[in-house]
């Protein structure tokens, strides 16, 4: 079993340069298997190091699975993989009691969900009673089993999967459950380039499996956390978030606007967008770099937008175009220069 060791106990941080160079490493050595996706990927190992979920709506055969897989074995992580369908049971994912006859007492057999990376394969084809047995877990580190709390291995962190196109014996996520989500993103068709490189390196491998060495470990992982901390968030940079998440609120498209924990995850995202900038500081930038995958997928449309293809997308856009950027800077960043565009950079 993974070692339980709460989050921030012996995780000191690192300096801004060493924790870049640390996520060069790791998404240099992802990238000797995922071709292509240097932007997704920086997505996802921000949600890792921020602690934050991510939601992957993708097609069949783009290399979720493998994604995952690769993320687990750089990070020296443990990974357990569901596959949900719609028989799959609340127990069948968190564990459950046995009874052990020879010590003739019940003991519990913790299940898939006990490891530091959790990929939920089809999370939308579990009905909504199995989809919620990971709602404690993904928001709490923990699943209580019979009035019983048992940690979950930290890091911890969920990768589920689910099809954009195909709805049939699906179950819609709840809202509550998506909102736990830090960020959505996908990987897309790769290009003709990228497909000839992905056969010559499988016909280079001579094998399907794919190993890779790690270059970090799990203690590693929860120092870029602690790090990320120390990257500084401007008031201005805070009224900002505040503001659009507002903004997508008070749109006339939507029915429900992001939630307070929208503002928590742009701010968490945009901190590792700046450290991977080797930047001790945020900026508009980076706020608007992580806006569309950390807000969208919490915005409930009107229903018959629905059928003119409106995007909850295409709102956040709207409102980055709306809400005014802020033109200041955290101090020793420099003076703030307001650029043609209106947005702030380092004099």
């Amino acid at each position: 079993m993974t070692d339980t060791t709460p989050i921030d106990a012996g995780s000191r941080p690192m300096t801004v340069d060493e924790a870049a160079t640390t996520c060069e490493r790791i998404l240099d050595r992802m990238e000797t298997v995922i071709v292509g996706k240097r932007p997704q990927l920086e997505l996802i190992l921000g949600g890792l190091a921020s602690g934050g979920h991510v939601l992957i709506e993708d097609l069949p055969g783009l290399g979720k699975t493998l994604l995952a897989r690769s993320l687990a074995q750089v990070t020296g992580l443990s990974i357990g993989r569901i596959q949900f369908t719609p028989d799959l049971m609340p127990a069948d994912v968190t564990g459950s009691l046995l009874y052990d006859q020879a010590e003739r007492r019940f003991e519990f057999r913790p299940g898939p969900v006990f490891h530091n990376v959790v990929l939920g394969d089809e999370i939308n084809r579990a009905p909504p009673k199995t989809q919620a047995a990971l709602l404690e877990a993904m928001q709490e580190g923990q699943v209580t089993v019979d009035g019983v709390s048992h940690p979950l291995p930290q890091p911890f962190v969920v990768l589920a999967t689910q099809n954009p196109i195909e709805f049939e014996g699906t179950f819609p996520l709840p809202e509550a459950q998506v909102d736990r989500f830090l960020l959505q993103t996908s990987l897309g068709y790769p290009t003709a380039a990228e497909d000839a490189e992905i056969i010559r390196r499988r016909l280079d491998r001579r094998t399907d499996a794919v190993a890779l060495e790690p270059v970090v470990d799990g203690s590693t992982v929860l120092r870029l956390r602690a790090t990320l901390e120390t990257v500084t968030v401007s008031n201005p940079l805070v009224e900002y978030v505040v503001a659009l998440v507002h903004a997508t609120r008070a749109d006339a498209q939507v029915h429900a606007g992001a939630s307070p924990r929208g503002v928590e995850a742009v701010i968490k995202l945009a901190r590792a967008r700046a450290l991977l900038d080797r930047r001790d500081f945020i900026g508009p930038d980076d706020v608007k770099a992580v806006a569309v995958p950390t807000l969208a997928h919490r915005i409930v449309l009107r229903p018959e937008l629905w059928v003119r293809g409106v995007s909850a997308a295409s709102v956040v856009t709207r409102c980055l175009d709306t809400v005014p950027t802020p033109t200041t800077l955290p101090s020793g960043a420099g003076p703030a220069i307001a650029d043609p565009n209106g947005e702030a950079r380092p004099g």
